[in-house]
């Protein structure tokens, strides 16, 4: 028995407002369809995968295809204006195939669904000819009339939120479809209610989702499925402490001689890395000089023939009203927390390993909201998170990952000097963050902002 994937990718994205459809938008380095297809390429119950899209995107598929080596895909169509004519598509392309053949719809713009949705949908065929995937519901439901008034509050209790993958032996499906397009009906939500509709003999039975497996259907969606994949290669730690990989790796460290920086050095000795720093009151090295910070890497690459990692943790803090800055700290602060982080960025280019690479940017919880009193730094700290995700698209050719970290308030000197004495309970130590973020290393994502809390959970 065959199970078959089709990956749904024919929407327009017209109402996400991009330049490009939303499943083929940027989601943390990669395209939010690439975390799709990955997932039931992995999937050792899949044995086909089917994507259905647009016309003018299915040279741009298989160049995915290439690209990502998924020797799994064997049909790229065209999808129809609607949902509806795009899974018909895809149901006629089956023609041929066994009538027990599991066949499984699932979105292009649910880039997170995981490989134990796909096992329980196929298992669950086992006993059913149709199967839909469901979640709780938080929020109490409420049917209203045309004119907006209620009708009816159903018991939440027996109220679900409909996921895909959705299910089916290629028979029913085909059956349920062929029979709304003899009947003229395509206004249906999902494949499970055309079957409800059409074949109400067949029952359908539910499987458990995950409040993960969203629909980016708005630019903010792209910004909880970050978060959410940010949660799942950090919180299950990709070294879970063990920092073995390190051995031998070449890092550079901007701003290394105190701080979070001075304990990565520390730590990544211990595990056996060649660890070189730079700074301004350690050799001499201005990071808002982009001369001296190409020179210093080109250096460190002569000596060393390769550099694997560079990580900047360079900055300063000065907590004062905003017009009661200097001319002179408004410089600073904008030249060595932001200028600075450019000119790192620029001369890493062509240093870093361009198989396993990565630069390690840092920022702060303030980049989330501008904070009073340290507006300029708080602001620059949101413009390296921008800077890292950026370039997170532009270096994915090149194999070359950036990544950055956002601790919570740590207790380092420089938070000391701006805010005296704190609760130590208040403040992560700069040892934790500086694992936390050595860790971050050995990912192979790019473009993710990694927080680092004092729960001692990194998510």
């Amino acid at each position: 028995m065959r199970n078959i994937a089709v990956i749904l990718s024919g929407g327009s994205g017209a109402r996400f407002g991009s330049a490009v459809p939303k499943q083929f938008t940027k989601l943390a380095g990669k395209i939010v369809i690439e975390y799709t297809v990955e997932c039931f390429e992995k999937a050792h119950e899949i044995d086909e995968i089917i994507i259905v899209s647009q016309s003018e995107y299915v040279d741009f598929i298989w160049e995915l295809a290439q690209k990502n080596g998924w020797n799994k895909i064997k049909k790229v169509v065209c999808g129809g204006d609607e949902r509806f004519f795009s899974s018909l598509s895809a149901i006629k392309s089956l023609s041929g195939y066994e009538d027990s053949t599991n066949v499984l719809l699932h979105d292009a713009v649910r880039p997170l669904v995981d490989h134990g949705i796909i096992t329980r949908c196929i298992s669950a065929l086992e006993s059913f000819e149709a199967v839909d995937v469901v979640i709780s519901s938080a929020d109490t439901l409420v049917e209203v009339y045309d004119n907006g008034c209620i009708k009816d509050i159903p018991d939440r209790i027996f109220m679900r939120r409909g996921q895909t993958p959705q299910a089916f032996k290629l028979r029913v499906i085909e059956q349920a479809y062929y029979k709304a397009v003899a009947s003229g009906k395509s206004n249906f939500t999902c494949d499970c209610s055309v079957v409800r509709s059409m074949l109400p003999a067949v029952t359908v039975a539910t499987v458990a989702g995950s409040e993960e497996n969203i629909k980016v259907t708005r630019p903010i969606d792209l910004f909880i499925a970050e978060k959410y994949i940010q949660e799942k290669h950090c919180s299950s730690s990709v070294t879970s402490g063990n920092l073995s990989f390190l051995k031998d790796k070449v890092i550079v460290i901007f701003g290394g001689n105190s701080g979070i920086g001075n304990e990565i050095m520390k730590e990544a000795l211990i595990w056996g890395a060649n660890v070189n720093i730079a700074s301004r009151s350690y050799n001499n090295i201005d990071i808002t000089d982009i001369a001296l910070v190409e020179k210093y890497l080109k250096s460190v690459f002569n000596i060393h023939g390769r550099v694997d990692y560079i990580i900047n943790t360079a900055g300063i803090l000065i907590k004062k009203p905003f017009d009661r800055l200097s001319q002179k700290e408004v410089s600073s602060l904008i030249n060595i927390n932001y200028a600075g982080a450019v000119n790192v960025a620029l001369a890493a280019k062509n240093i870093l390993n361009k198989k396993n690479g990565m630069l390690l940017n840092f920022t702060s919880s303030s980049y989330t909201r501008g904070r009073a009193f340290y507006a300029l730094y708080s602001s620059a700290k949101a413009a390296i998170v921008n800077l890292t995700q950026a370039l997170a698209d532009e270096w994915s050719a090149d194999d070359i990952k950036i990544n950055c970290i956002n601790p919570e308030r740590t207790s380092t000197p420089m938070r000391v000097k701006n805010f005296g004495i704190e609760p130590s309970n208040l403040l992560l130590e700069p040892k934790f963050v500086a694992i936390k973020s050595l860790e971050v290393l050995a990912m192979d994502r790019t473009g993710i902002v990694i927080d680092i809390r004092k729960d001692n959970i990194s998510v």
